[in-house]
Order: structure tokens, then C-alpha cells, then sequence
């Protein structure tokens, strides 16, 4: 079989079952675990998949930039925004990261919720700055372009004097044993301290996000206290998160 071969056939299995496990593949290709180790590195170099120990994951679907994310996948987004209103109340302190459902929430507000929001977003600022009963903090930082979010240590510094009810985080990647990953590291490193300086943390994340994961760590799933995605939640799909204590909505 040829190598190319055994690629497709690793990357066909990935899709199916979210998951590949060395033994299981060197059985399937007929090779030695080592060669299977050395073909799902030369995919981890190609972008293709996240190696793991063991084996392999999926990398997160779908587009980085901001720009490009503001019209992906919207109709599931949309879904998303409109199920987390329903969490947020008047007196509420709430962290909006810089993710689009987040952008989404914000344009959603109803005119009369009283909120304090503390963001890191220009988007996110932006659109809050016409909405009159909500109070706007800002983090400053270093803009990283990609995401129009501030970083850096004066950005995760501001996050560190608050408590806030509740953080909206939305999410690149989340899986079960690896947890929430994200593909930038410092960016990775203002969502972990906006989780922390937060006593309930809903994440905000399609369908396609579950199961996937990235190269920076987050924080593990079990500290999520609720997963909002684009799906009805009554079936057995979401069982294995279910199992970890986390309400799915």
C-alpha cells in the first residue's frame, strides 16, 4: 500500500469516528505502529489532524480570521445566540471573549437588559457602545489581528480584578480528555484568565467544534459549567458530556 494510500485511510477514519488510535490503525494498514506514528506526523505537519498520544484528533473546522468567521456557519450561530439570552439577566457582570456567536449575543441584546460587559473585542465594544443600559469595560492589550481581540499581559492583568457571573466563551476546538484548545497561544492565555475570573462559564460552540481540538490548552472541559450548541441536546449525542456534569442547551 502506498503511503499516500494509508493517508487517505487514516483521514477517512478520523472523519468517521472523531478519533485513531495507533494499534487499531497498524492492524487496519497492515504496518508497524512506528510507521503509523511517523504517517500521522507527516498529516500533523500538513494541518490535516492533531497528533495525540496514542493517536490522532480532528483539528477544528473551518476559518481563523475574524473576517472570515463572521459568515461562517451563521445560521448555527444565530441558533446559539438566541438560546444563550435567556441566561442573562439584569445586574449581571458578564465577559464577552472575541468570538463571533459572542459578536452575535451582543447584537441580540435586548434594549432594556442592564448589563456590566467586560470584553477584550473591538467588535464586541463597538456595538455595545450604542446599547444604553449596558456598561462596557474595556482590556487593553496588543491587538492580534487575526481575531480583532486585545492580548498580552496588560489585557490578562484587566481580567484579573473582576469576578463576573458569567464568561461567554466561544469555542475553537473541545474534547472530552483534551479539553478546550484554541490555535492561538496568546490568545489561549486571555481566555484561560477570563474563565477564571468567572464563576459560570457557557461555552459557545457548533456542533462541529465537539471532539476536535487544537495546539494551545484552555482549560479542561469539566470546568465549562454549560455547552450552547446548534443541536437539540434530548438524544444520546451528548451523553459523554452530559456524563462530566455539564449542562448541554
Amino acid at each position: 500500500m502506498l503511503k499516500e494510500e494509508r493517508f487517505q485511510i487514516i483521514l477517512d477514519q478520523l472523519g468517521h469516528e472523531q478519533k485513531v488510535y495507533l494499534g487499531h490503525l497498524s492492524t487496519l494498514l497492515n504496518v508497524s505502529e512506528d510507521t503509523v506514528r511517523r504517517d500521522i506526523k507527516e498529516l500533523a505537519d500538513q494541518g490535516l489532524l492533531k497528533s495525540v498520544r496514542g493517536g490522532a484528533v480532528p483539528h477544528s473546522p473551518g476559518p481563523h480570521h475574524f473576517r472570515d468567521r463572521m459568515t461562517y456557519d451563521n445560521e448555527q450561530k444565530q441558533i446559539i445566540a438566541k438560546k444563550t439570552l435567556q441566561f442573562l439577566k439584569d445586574g449581571q457582570v458578564v465577559i464577552f471573549d472575541g468570538g463571533t456567536s459572542a459578536l452575535l449575543i451582543a447584537q441580540m441584546l435586548p434594549k432594556d437588559l442592564k448589563l456590566t460587559v467586560i470584553t477584550n473585542s473591538f467588535p464586541i465594544a463597538s456595538i455595545l457602545e450604542e446599547h444604553e443600559h449596558v456598561d462596557v469595560l474595556f482590556a487593553g492589550g496588543r491587538l492580534l489581528k487575526d481575531s480583532f481581540v486585545t492580548i498580552g499581559n496588560d489585557c490578562i492583568q484587566f481580567f484579573k480584578k473582576f469576578r463576573a457571573d458569567i464568561c461567554l466563551l466561544g469555542i475553537c476546538s473541545i474534547h472530552t480528555e483534551l479539553g478546550v484548545t484554541g490555535p492561538d497561544f496568546e490568545e489561549s492565555e486571555v481566555k484561560r484568565t477570563m474563565i477564571e475570573s468567572s464563576r459560570e462559564v457557557i461555552a459557545l460552540a457548533t456542533t462541529e467544534k465537539l471532539g476536535t481540538a487544537e495546539a494551545y490548552y484552555v482549560c479542561p472541559t469539566e470546568r465549562l459549567s454549560m455547552i450552547i450548541t446548534d443541536k437539540e441536546t434530548g438524544n444520546g449525542e451528548f451523553d459523554i458530556y452530559k456524563n462530566l456534569g455539564i449542562s448541554m442547551v
